[in-house]
């Protein structure tokens, strides 16, 4: 039996990301997704960066996978999130990786786009598998549509399964709220964490 990990903000699901799952189908038992969660205390922080909560990504990966993939709250910081950083000195990231191995039997890897965070998996014996890196990227499509809930010209809905459309749609007041506000993160060895949350 061997498990798929799948590590990334899904933020929103695009293209590439369901790309990225049917490949990792052909080469896992069980892909086991785990889009990320920033909590403060019992709430989940979200920002421009991070506009959708993890049950509206959890629904757009089951429009698309339904159960045919395992979608897990494992990959979640708790603040205040420099207590992670840096890693692997750190306690608190060494919990994490308890966390995202929760319920993970017999072999495993880990995916990743990403030659420096193939690293840091690696690091952790997280057994990465580092992917070519999709051109698409959600950040390209969020800023898409927030380009769409200002009124300009946008081809957000040609990045996104059509599904997914459909429940951004329903959430567009989120994409609203967030269109006009600042970027509410900070960037640290690479990573992003909101600054809400962040020193507490």
């Amino acid at each position: 039996m061997k498990t798929a990990l799948y590590l990334a903000h899904l933020n929103p699901v695009t293209n590439a990301h369901v790309e990225i799952i049917n490949e990792l189908k052909k080469k896992a038992d069980i892909v086991k997704v785990m889009p990320v969660i920033f909590k403060n205390e019992d709430k989940e922080v979200n920002s421009k960066s991070f506009p959708f909560n993890f049950e509206t990504r959890k629904k757009m990966l089951e429009a698309i996978f339904a159960d045919s993939i395992k979608i897990t709250d494992d990959y979640a910081f708790l603040a205040p999130f420099k207590k992670y950083l840096p890693p692997l000195i750190r306690r608190k990231s060494w919990k994490l990786r308890k966390q995202i191995l929760n319920g993970v039997e017999g072999d495993y890897f880990s995916y990743t786009g990403d030659k420096v965070e193939g690293y840091m998996l690696k690091m952790y014996g997280l057994h990465p598998e580092i992917g070519e890196r999709k051109i698409l990227s959600a950040t390209s499509v969020k800023e898409k549509m927030y380009d769409a809930a200002l009124e300009k010209e946008s081809t957000w809905k040609d990045d996104v399964p059509k599904e997914i459309v459909k429940i951004i749609e329903e959430e567009w007041k989120i994409v609203e709220k967030f269109a006009n506000q600042e970027d509410q993160t900070t960037r640290i060895i690479g990573m992003k964490f909101p600054k809400e949350g962040y020193s507490k």
